[in-house]
């Protein structure tokens, strides 16, 4: 199984998306995201990195998350072995899946919300991971990461998990990217990478570097802020 969901979350302007599977570096794979350019996520029997950040260059030009997966898409002879879905800037998705790819493979979406999947147990899955996300609280990581679990406890794959990942990107913080690219737990490892990375003294020195919206900060190391991680 690989399983991947895209979210924009209006109230912080963030984007972000995860995804984990039953083959290893599922982020290195899938994820792809930039502030100014929204998300992709590209998967599937034999996925293209180059879908992602083409769709993604596409998009940061003022493309529909649509007519950027109809285009990269389109162009490709060999995409009926994949799987494709998008975020623009404006909140847009889009999402391709090849008439090859591995059943049960497809798509649900719910507002600036894509999730898409294939070899599944059943569509049972896609249902269950976008009804995770949207019935999660807190902030938009740990609905993503609810997202996941909920795919995974509604089928699941029978190879088992062997990797996931996380990326969240906005305007006010540096690119947030967790990766575990192998374990026999990703999703339990996945949560916990996040908790170090959000608590303590990383999450205290993650705000101080330079963003999109202050590219020029430079707070002393040590310094404390009361800034949201």
């Amino acid at each position: 199984m690989t399983i991947s969901i895209l979210a924009l979350d209006e109230k912080s302007g963030r984007y972000g998306g995860a995804a984990t599977t039953g083959s290893l570096c599922v982020g290195g794979w899938v994820l792809r995201g930039d502030a100014e350019s929204g998300m992709s996520a590209a998967q599937g029997s034999l996925p293209s990195t180059m879908w992602g950040t083409d769709t993604l260059a596409l998009m940061k030009a003022g493309t529909t998350a649509q007519d950027a997966v109809d285009q990269v898409t389109g162009a490709d002879s060999g995409r009926g072995q994949r799987q494709l879905a998008t975020l623009d800037p404006q909140g847009g998705v889009g999402h391709f899946t090849g008439a090859d790819s591995i059943a049960v493979a497809g798509a649900r979406q719910s507002g600036s919300v894509i999730v898409t999947g294939n070899l599944l147990s059943s569509e049972a899955v896609l249902d269950a991971a976008l009804e995770g996300y949207l019935s999660a609280e807190g902030p938009l990581d740990l609905r993503l990461l609810a997202a996941l679990d909920a795919a995974f406890a509604a089928g699941g794959d029978s190879r088992g998990l062997l990797s996931a990942a996380l990326l969240i990107v906005g305007r006010d913080l540096a690119p947030r990217t967790l990766r575990i690219d192998y374990s026999p737990t990703p999703l339990d490892d996945l949560r916990a990478l996040h908790t170090r990375a959000t608590t303590g003294d990383y999450a205290d020195w993650a705000v101080l570097v330079p963003t999109l919206a202050e590219p020029e900060r430079a707070a002393p190391y040590g310094a404390k802020t009361d800034q949201p991680v």
